[in-house]
């Protein structure tokens, strides 16, 4: 069973000058119950975007967020 779970999780974050900026684009990632798991990457790739979206604090732009199921 998988106690997380996105499936294509892309998140845009629109600008009133037409700069939009893509946070997370098509992201999918099973976290099994019991797992343990870690996001590395650069500055600004959208780990803490991610990490967001899990929590429920941000609602992703396309795609699914599934907890325990």
């Amino acid at each position: 069973m998988q106690a997380v779970e996105l499936v294509n999780v892309s998140k845009l974050y629109k600008s009133p000058r037409n700069k939009d900026f893509l946070a997370v684009d098509q992201i999918n990632l099973k976290i099994a119950e019991g797992e343990f798991f870690s996001l590395l990457g650069p500055s600004g790739c959208g780990k803490t975007t991610t990490l967001r979206m899990i929590a429920g604090f941000d609602v992703p732009t396309s795609g699914e967020v599934y907890i325990h199921g």
